[in-house]
């Protein structure tokens, strides 16, 4: 089986003197950049979920009884 992977191309704009720089260094512009925006997006997601997460503890707060939770977590468990 073929997995083909689609991508675009995007473009920026940055100083001459580092376009200068990155070529007297034989940097893999396209790896870093790809590395660099993988982190951030992932970070950036984790941001997004956190906030989600402590917008929907702040909703059932009160509501939810940790102790239940767990016995509910733990006999999930103790099936596998």
């Amino acid at each position: 089986m073929v997995v083909v992977l689609s991508s675009v191309v995007i473009s920026i704009r940055i100083p001459r003197e580092l376009k200068e720089r990155i070529e007297m260094l034989n940097v893999n512009i396209s790896e870093v950049v790809r590395e660099m925006l993988e982190k951030y997006v992932e970070e950036a997601e984790e941001r997004f979920l956190m906030e989600r997460l402590r917008r929907l503890r702040a909703r059932l707060a009160g509501r939810i009884d940790p102790a239940a939770i767990a016995r509910i977590v733990r006999e999930d468990r103790g099936r596998y």
